[in-house]
Formats: structure tokens, C-alpha cells, sequence
């Protein structure tokens, strides 16, 4: 079982306590991206709307984290093809199954 810990975060200038099992410093640091992502999309355009910034800011998250899957995948399946060839030079006792 883990234990949820409350944490302090500031984003756009307003504090808000985080209830997370994830350490202090990685929903600050979480935070503080998210922050940053938020102000770039209003100070990129002409987005004055905290909230439409702040879904634009998280769409733009979101694309991110999946392309990060699909990098992820694709090294993946390049690692199991290249193990595979590796695998075809080594002796039959240390192939494996």
C-alpha cells in the first residue's frame, strides 16, 4: 500500500495542495512543467483564456506523450528484430529460447 502525501504546487500563480503517491519532488517538478507548458501556449499566441490555454497546453502534452509511446514501441520491436539477428550468430548452446 502506498501512502498519498499532500504537496504544495504553484501553477499560474495559484497554489494548490496535491494529494499524490508520487514523491514531493516529482509533482513539483510535474507542476512546474505544466506551468511552463501553459504560459508558452499564452505567450505563443493571442490566448488570454487560462482555461482554453491550459487545454491547449495539455493537448500538447498529450501529443507528446504519444509519440514518446510510439518511439517507445518502435525501439522495441527494433530491439526484439536486432535480438533476434544476434541471436542467429551466437552458438546453439547460448541462443536461448
Amino acid at each position: 500500500m502506498t501512502t498519498k502525501q499532500s504537496v504544495k504546487v504553484a501553477i499560474l500563480g495559484e497554489e494548490y495542495t496535491i494529494r499524490s503517491d508520487v514523491s514531493a519532488e516529482t509533482t513539483k517538478a510535474i507542476a512546474r512543467y505544466l506551468d511552463e507548458a501553459i504560459r508558452e501556449v499564452m505567450h505563443a499566441g493571442k490566448v488570454l483564456d487560462i482555461q482554453r490555454a491550459a487545454i491547449l497546453a495539455g493537448l500538447q502534452i498529450t501529443n507528446d506523450l504519444f509519440d514518446a509511446r510510439e518511439s517507445a514501441q518502435q525501439t522495441a520491436e527494433s530491439m526484439a528484430a536486432l535480438s533476434g539477428e544476434v541471436r542467429r550468430w551466437l552458438p546453439p548452446a547460448k541462443r536461448g529460447a
